[in-house]
Formats: C-alpha cells, structure tokens, sequence
C-alpha cells in the first residue's frame, strides 16, 4: 500500500499507529496541529501560542507538517506576504483524536482542559450522559 503522505518516509514497520507517530513526531507538531484545530493562524501568532520555540523549529516543523499533508500554507501576495496556516482534510481527521487524548488527560491525569473548544465539547458530552 502506498503512502498518500510526501514527506514522511521513516520506517513505519507496516503499523499504521508508528506511521501517525512518525508524522507527529516532533517537540511541537502536535501543539501546531491542535492549535490549528481551533482555525487558521499566522506564522506569529502560532510562536506566541508556542512559548520557547525558535522560529527556526517552528518554521522547519511547519514545513514537515505540510510535506506530509496535515497542513496548508496559503500565502497572498501582498507586502510583506501574508502567510496562514490551517489544517488539511487529513490533518482536520486528526481533531477527534487529538480531543480523546485531552479527556483521557484530564481523566488520568488530573489536567484540567484550558482551552474554550474543550470546556464546550466537554459540557456536551455531559449534557447528553445526563439525558
């Protein structure tokens, strides 16, 4: 079977679960990718959601991120550019995971979720266990 991925070709070992791993592997991937769940975003507004990366990491992971298609840089011809990130398809696929590991923090781990998309999606979820 083919990869629909470009960037990513570290051994996968033919486990789909090591393949995702390897394309969020990554000290920040997985943070840009959430963040992006929430909407598109610009180059500094992402560092800042980011404190103590450089922007040659971020720039670099970003980069990674759109070669294995989890993302897409749009950029208008303007001046300066204007540059936006926003998840792919198949980065927006990741979301609902990415949420489940949240609850399953905050279950085991006792981290309160901090982000508005999370508090939402949790009172729902209790709002309708209740009904």
């Amino acid at each position: 079977m083919r990869s629909h991925l470009k960037g990513n070709h570290k051994n996968h070992f033919g486990c789909p679960v090591q393949g995702t791993i390897n394309v969020l592997s990554g000290k920040w991937k997985v943070l840009l990718v959430w963040h992006l769940g929430f909407g598109a975003r610009r180059f500094a507004e992402l560092r800042d959601l980011l404190p103590g990366v450089s922007e040659k990491v971020l720039a670099g992971q970003l980069q990674q991120l759109e070669a294995d298609g989890v993302l897409k840089r749009t950029s208008k011809a303007t001046v300066p550019p204007q540059v936006t990130y926003s998840l792919s398809a198949a980065g927006g696929q990741l979301i609902p995971m990415m949420t489940e590991m949240c609850h399953w923090g905050t279950r085991h781990l006792g981290i309160p979720p901090n982000l508005p998309m999370i508090r939402r999606a949790k009172s729902r979820f209790k709002k309708r266990r209740a009904a």
